[in-house]
C-alpha cells in the first residue's frame, strides 16, 4: 500500500518545475544575472511568463517581503583561562576550576539546565594537551560536588611540563527525576558512589576498577574492564517469553504469577539436559591457576608436582585437548588441556601454554 503524496509536497514540486521552466526561458532571452532580470518591464513579464515570473522580478528588485525566521545558535558552556606565569602546582589550577564551576552553574541555572558532563582540557608549555571527560551520574549544578570530582582526579595527576592554559566545558541537559520500580533498588547517593569510584580509579588505575565483561573469544577467563554504570533494568514490553530471564523469574515469584507454560516436548528435553549436566563431574577451578611442574614421557604427562597438595604419579590421562585463537595478531594464544588422574585417585585438569604448566582445577 503506497502513501499518496501530500498536497503541500505536490504543490512545491509543481512550483519548482515552473520556476525551472521560467529560468530556462530567461536564459534563452539572454537574461543571466539579477540586474538583467530587474531591468525588464514588470507588466510585460507578467503577460509573457505569468505571476511566478513577477515574484522572481520582485525579489530581484528587493520589493518582496517574507517572514524572518530567527535561528538561535547553540549556546556553549565553556570557560578558559591562560595563566600569565607557568604553574607547576595544583593550587592555582584548582582555584581557577572552582571559579569556572561557579560561573557555569550560574549560567545553567539561568536557563533551567544542569550539567551532565564535564570536559577538562589542560595545555602545557610544550603545546601538548591533556583532556579528561567526567561523566556525572546524576546531572547537577552543585558546585561543591562537581569540584570534589575534579579535585579527586587532580590529586593523583602528574605532568612533566608546566601548565599554561586550562579550560572547562559543561554539556547541559534538562533536569529529570527518575522513578524506580517496586522491586528495583535505587542508589541512596549516586554522587558518593561515583566519587568513591573516582578515588579507587586514581589509586589503582582505570584498568582495575569497573565492571568485568567477557570477551568474544574462546580463550578461558578472557575479559575486559568497562567503566561502572548504574542502570536499573527496565521492564520490557508485555510479550510472553518462553525462556524467562532471571529477573523475570524473580518477578514471577514475587507477584505470584504463573510461569509461562512450555510445550511437553520442550519440558522433556530440558529435563534430559539438566539430568545429563548433573551426571557430569563438577570442576572446582583455581583462581588464579596453580603453577605446577609436570614430567613428560613421550609427550604424555607421567608425574605432577605443585606447591600445594597436588603431587603424585599420573595413573591415567585424557588429552591433549587443543585450544587456540587470535593467531592473526599479537594476542595469539594456544593451550593444550589434559585431564589427569593421579595414583591416589585425584582428578585434575591441567593445561600447557608454551613451556609452562598450570593446574586449572580439581574434579569432584
Amino acid at each position: 500500500m503506497q502513501r499518496s503524496p501530500s498536497p503541500d509536497s505536490s504543490a512545491a514540486k509543481n512550483r519548482e518545475a515552473e520556476v525551472q521552466q521560467i529560468l530556462a526561458i530567461l536564459h534563452k532571452w539572454g537574461i543571466h544575472t539579477l540586474g538583467q532580470l530587474a531591468a525588464l518591464d514588470k507588466e510585460e513579464l507578467r503577460a509573457r511568463l505569468g505571476p511566478e515570473a513577477v515574484r522572481l522580478w520582485e525579489r530581484a528588485n528587493g520589493q518582496s517581503n517574507r517572514l524572518l525566521k530567527f535561528v538561535q545558535a547553540p549556546e556553549s558552556f565553556d570557560e578558559s583561562f591562560e595563566f600569565e606565569h607557568q604553574i607547576e602546582t595544583a593550587e592555582p589550577l584548582l582555584f581557577m576550576l572552582r571559579r569556572f564551576l561557579e560561573q557555569l552553574a550560574v549560567r545553567l541555572r539561568a536557563i533551567y539546565l544542569v550539567a551532565r558532563e564535564l570536559d577538562l582540557r589542560i595545555t602545557f608549555v610544550n603545546k601538548q594537551t591533556y583532556e579528561r571527560i567526567f561523566k556525572i551520574p546524576q546531572p547537577t549544578n552543585d558546585v561543591d560536588l562537581l569540584f570534589r570530582m575534579l579535585h579527586t582526579h587532580l590529586e593523583n595527576f602528574k605532568s612533566e611540563h608546566p601548565i599554561v592554559t586550562v579550560s572547562l566545558d559543561a554539556q547541559p541537559i534538562k533536569p529529570a527525576s527518575q522513578q524506580f520500580g517496586l522491586f528495583e533498588t535505587a542508589l541512596r547517593n549516586p554522587q558518593q558512589l561515583y566519587e568513591t569510584l573516582a578515588r579507587l580509579t586514581g589509586l589503582l588505575g582505570a584498568d582495575r576498577v569497573g565492571t568485568p565483561v567477557l570477551e568474544e573469544t574462546y580463550r578461558p577467563d578472557a575479559f575486559r574492564m568497562e567503566p561502572f554504570s548504574w542502570n536499573p533494568i527496565s521492564k520490557a514490553n508485555g510479550t510472553d517469553d518462553p525462556h524467562p530471564t532471571l529477573s523475570q523469574t524473580h518477578s514471577f515469584a514475587l507477584t505470584g504469577a504463573s510461569r509461562p507454560s512450555l510445550p511437553r516436548g520442550e519440558r522433556e528435553r530440558r529435563t534430559c539436559d539438566s539430568t545429563a549436566v548433573r551426571e557430569g563431574a563438577a570442576l572446582r577451578r583455581f583462581r588464579p591457576a596453580a603453577a605446577a611442574s609436570v614430567f613428560v614421557s613421550e609427550s604424555i604427562p607421567v608425574h605432577i608436582q605443585s606447591a600445594g597438595k597436588i603431587n603424585g604419579k599420573v595413573a591415567d590421562q585424557r588429552g591433549p585437548y587443543l585450544l587456540s585463537g587470535n593467531w592473526w595478531d599479537e594476542t595469539a594464544w594456544a593451550h593444550a588441556e589434559w585431564d589427569l588422574q593421579l595414583d591416589e585417585g585425584l582428578l585434575v585438569r591441567c593445561y600447557q601454554s608454551g613451556e609452562t604448566w598450570e593446574i586449572d582445577g580439581v574434579y569432584d
